[in-house]
């Protein structure tokens, strides 16, 4: 193949760009996992895991994808038959939740129109019908990877509080988590989803669940059969820094760093920085004349954001383009928008400038393609970006010369 001079733009929302700092942590000569230095690098990564996820339950790891992750939240907490609520937010969803029929579950699952989240005030009135508490647990994508919309957490906490419904909360954060704004200890989630490819800027490779005291005594009592995936082997294992079998090691040692760089910036910034990627990126698409396909401002994601294509022009044949001629590449619409959307990743290992680069790439794209749209959405982005980022001077020099 031709030699591509500088570095690809890699702009899906997920896998993310991995850090040097990363890469050159994961190349380290592997270890044995059973012997003390494992121990001390595993109890520090758990521990650096609670603090992520903001809790002080336990953080399961387990070497698989996120889709792993959403098969061992299943079977460690639910049985074949049991009724689960979940809801139609995006193509992620709807793949949870044939997960669950698969596995046996009796899914009801609320329709929805791709562009909103999780109705909170949806989910307490369906709890308050259900007067013999036949629904087990709630099932909710906190951001909609194929769509960029966040649903509410907290809200639909409260609204499973109201209806004084014993359900288990279960949430998919693969594309939030270090991202987005999330607290599985105080927003009272019993399992929280994850995967290490996205905000925590890793390969694919490790699945994550965030446990509650409620959900482990679930597991000590629910029918579904699994092996692999029992939390109960992995959680004996941890307490002493171990895992029950071979665990991805150099995997971990990536984590750890990736933790310290999270702590190092600290969350909040993390997630503000998320934030204002966010709003430049809408701006952006605003001044192009484009449409993003999440209606609701309180739900428009910081990690990513999902463009409407103009009428008669394919999202796909755009994506190619932009990839051909620019070397970017952009996120495909999944599912039901499939076609009708191209998504623009900001989440990770990301900056001002890798923003407007990438921003760049599009808007140029969009003139290769032939989509109609107005110019100017790269100035945009930055105008929204250097309103909070540029201070104003105390003192005004004028030079001489």
């Amino acid at each position: 193949m031709k030699h591509r001079p500088g570095r690809h733009f890699l702009q899906i929302p997920g896998p993310t760009n991995v850090p040097d700092r990363v890469l050159r942590a994961i190349d380290r000569p592997t270890i044995d996992h059973r012997g003390p230095d494992f121990a001390l690098l595993g109890k520090e990564v758990l521990e650096g895991c609670r603090a992520i996820f903001q809790t002080s339950d336990p953080v399961i790891i387990f070497p698989s994808s996120g889709t792993g992750a959403w098969e061992a939240c299943i079977v460690n907490t639910l049985s074949p038959g049991d009724k689960v609520l979940a809801f139609e937010t995006g193509q992620f969803a709807v793949l949870w939740q044939a997960m669950g029929k698969r596995l046996g579950l009796d899914v009801e699952f609320v329709p929805g129109d791709w562009r909103h989240g999780v109705d909170p005030a949806q989910v307490e009135a369906r709890l308050v019908e259900d007067h013999a508490h036949t629904i087990k647990a709630v099932m909710v994508v906190h951001n909609e990877t194929s769509t960029g919309v966040t649903s509410r957490i907290p809200e639909i906490r409260k609204a499973i509080d109201n209806a004084r419904h014993p359900a288990l909360l279960l949430v998919d954060t693969v594309s939030s988590l270090a991202s987005i704004e999330y607290k599985h200890g105080e927003w009272g989630v019993d399992v929280t989803v994850s995967g290490s490819q996205k905000g925590l800027m890793l390969p694919p490779g490790l699945g994550f669940n965030a446990v509650s005291k409620k959900a482990i005594a679930a597991s000590k009592t629910n029918r579904m059969t699994r092996s692999y995936w029992d939390w109960d082997e992995m959680l004996k294992a941890n307490v002493s820094g171990y895992f029950p079998y071979t665990p991805a090691t150099n995997l971990l040692y990536g984590l750890r760093e990736a933790i310290a760089m999270l702590m190092e910036e600290g969350l909040q910034e993390v997630f503000a920085r998320h934030r204002r990627h966010g709003e430049a990126t809408r701006a952006a698409v605003q001044c192009w004349g484009l449409e993003v396909l999440a209606l609701d401002p309180r739900e428009y994601s910081s990690s990513l954001t999902a463009v409407i294509m103009p009428q008669g022009h394919d999202a796909d044949h755009f994506r190619n383009i932009a990839l051909d001629k620019y070397d970017i590449s952009l996120g495909t619409g999944l599912g039901k928008v499939k076609g009708k959307v191209f998504r623009i990743g900001h989440l990770g290992d990301f900056n001002d400038l890798m923003l407007i680069g990438s921003l760049g790439g599009v808007e140029m794209g969009l003139r290769a393609a032939g989509v109609p749209h107005n110019a100017g959405g790269v100035q945009a982005a930055m105008d929204s970006l250097s309103k909070e980022s540029v201070p104003t001077p105390v003192n005004q020099v004028t030079a001489v010369r």
